[in-house]
């Protein structure tokens, strides 16, 4: 059964108290891919050359001051007018054949050297979302207004172990592509890259060939500017008595953006709250053990099993475009266990910088990849902090696309980084223990427990196989993948029991 529910900001004023509000939606599903945008002037498809005010990039054989080379996109330098994030999608082409290239093998794809309009993160994407990519990918980026170009650097080929399951809405009624993950490669302005096909396998006998592994069809390159970061908000005092007012409040819409009667129900609400939390809010506050128990409003001499609520940056605070995305939210019954990702973006990042990496993963999961949303429910960054992933609500069983297979009833954590060979800080693991304990604490969830789940189908899991799992598990639990990297998959077990601790178990 499928358990995608969609919601619409048709609500009622006692439906307020619990649900997260939204701009006016159709009740019916949006199955078709959001915030399309007019084709780039270069003709090439799915090519965004334009910001989300709907401004025109220039015209892309010149640049202001200089020609660009031929077929390359413009150079534009940053301002104070900078739009707020754009996608240069670059089709890849044979390259030079080597002169060691076995017979029958397939060509190397890529792009040689060119100029390109600033962007900070990049990946490789292809026309069928079950098309593996058996290959290695490689780019080398330059420094903006520099000559100095980087060394090759290795892109994770990801092969949809992170997507929407089989079968669903989001998965049937968009064009989804396949995708490798992206690569956060700083502030750049020219690249270079290479697919190379897996070698065949050695032949049986002289008498029989090899057979060679195909690259997938429509390869394409995709370069993501993120644009610049918020504005900074006044500061503000914070409001009494904040124990009684709902999380969901915090990430709704201002005001003025909404009905007239949801306006009303939005006050009626205040009215029975006594303060509610100031709409549009950049982050919701941590709240202690007492005040999260209280906000739950638990009967009496109920033990609570739920962490503090830790403080989470929302998609407001990290910049999310909210005209990329669907408007209609997804939703799961419950969120019986959690799954924990590294972002596979690599660790060439600041943590003043994660709201810039965010809004580029979700440009790249929107408008490269198909998908309706971000895909991860939550992300954590290297210092810990927390941020609000997909949009729906953060006290919500928000249906997410994160673990092909086990994205119903579940949530996905995402560390920015990559973990392979590299040890997660501390900061973020206990991020991660804060988080779980919290959010898994709102569905009666035990951090220390086993869950049995059932398979929508992966690579590992036939569809309708029933598995137990850890609680808190990894992403290679549910799908034959490196992710979330060997070395933060060894710190579950840290976060497991310090999460169950943080419950008061």
């Amino acid at each position: 059964m499928r358990a995608l529910l969609v919601t619409s900001v048709g609500v009622t004023c006692a439906a307020a108290l619990t649900l997260p509000l939204a701009a006016p939606a159709s009740s019916a599903p949006v199955l078709s891919a959001a915030s399309a945008r007019p084709p780039s002037l270069t003709t090439e498809p799915g090519t965004d050359t334009t910001d989300t005010s709907g401004t025109t990039a220039p015209d892309t054989t010149t640049t202001s001051d200089t020609t660009a080379p031929d077929g390359a996109e413009p150079r534009a330098a940053k301002s104070a007018a900078a739009p707020a994030g754009s996608t240069q999608s670059l089709p890849l082409a044979p390259l030079a054949v080597p002169s060691n290239r076995v017979a029958g093998a397939p060509a190397v794809q890529g792009l040689p050297q060119r100029d390109a309009r600033p962007f900070s993160l990049v990946g490789v994407v292809w026309d069928d979302a079950e098309a593996e990519l058996h290959g290695t990918v490689q780019v080398r980026t330059r420094a903006t207004g520099t000559t100095r170009w980087s060394d090759w650097q290795d892109v994770e080929t990801h092969n949809a172990d992170h997507a929407a399951d089989l079968g669903s809405a989001e998965r049937e009624g968009r064009t989804v592509r396949g995708a490798t993950a992206p690569l956060w490669v700083g502030d750049s302005d020219g690249v270079e890259v290479r697919v190379r096909p897996e070698s065949p396998a050695a032949p049986e006998s002289q008498d029989r060939a090899a057979t060679p592994v195909p690259l997938p069809e429509g390869m394409r390159l995709e370069l993501v500017d993120p644009g610049e970061d918020p504005a900074p908000e006044p500061a503000r005092g914070a409001p009494a008595n904040r124990a009684a007012v709902p999380a969901v409040f915090a990430d709704t819409p201002p005001t003025a953006a909404l009905p007239e009667v949801l306006t009303a129900e939005i006050a009626a609400a205040s009215a029975v709250n006594a303060e509610v939390a100031e709409l549009g809010a950049s982050v919701i506050p941590a709240l202690t053990q007492a005040e999260t128990a209280e906000s739950v409003n638990l009967a009496p001499g109920a033990k609570p099993y739920i962490g503090p609520r830790p403080r989470i940056v929302t998609r407001k605070g990290w910049g999310a475009d909210e005209k990329l995305r669907e408007r209609n939210f997804g939703y799961t019954k419950s969120v019986k266990a959690a799954f924990v990702h590294h972002s596979a973006t690599g660790n060439n990042y600041t943590c003043k910088q994660a709201p810039s990496v965010l809004r580029s993963i979700y440009r790249y999961h929107v408008k490269s990849s198909g998908w309706r949303d971000f895909g991860y429910n939550f992300a954590v960054d290297k210092c810990g902090k927390i941020y609000e992933g997909r949009a729906g609500g953060v006290t919500k069983a928000v249906l997410g696309a994160h673990t092909l297979g086990f994205n119903t009833n579940t949530m996905g954590i995402a560390v920015l980084g990559s973990y392979g060979s590299t040890n997660p800080p501390a900061a973020a693991v206990t991020a991660v223990s804060k988080l779980t304990a919290w959010k898994l604490g709102l569905f009666g969830a035990n951090p220390k427990g086993k869950v049995t789940l059932v398979s929508g189908g992966s690579n590992k899991y036939k569809k309708g196989v029933k598995v137990k799992m850890n609680v808190i598990s990894g992403h290679r639990d549910g799908f034959a993948t490196e992710c979330p990297g060997a070395r933060l998959y060894k710190k579950l077990g840290t976060a497991r029991t310090s999460s169950a601790k943080l419950q008061g178990r």
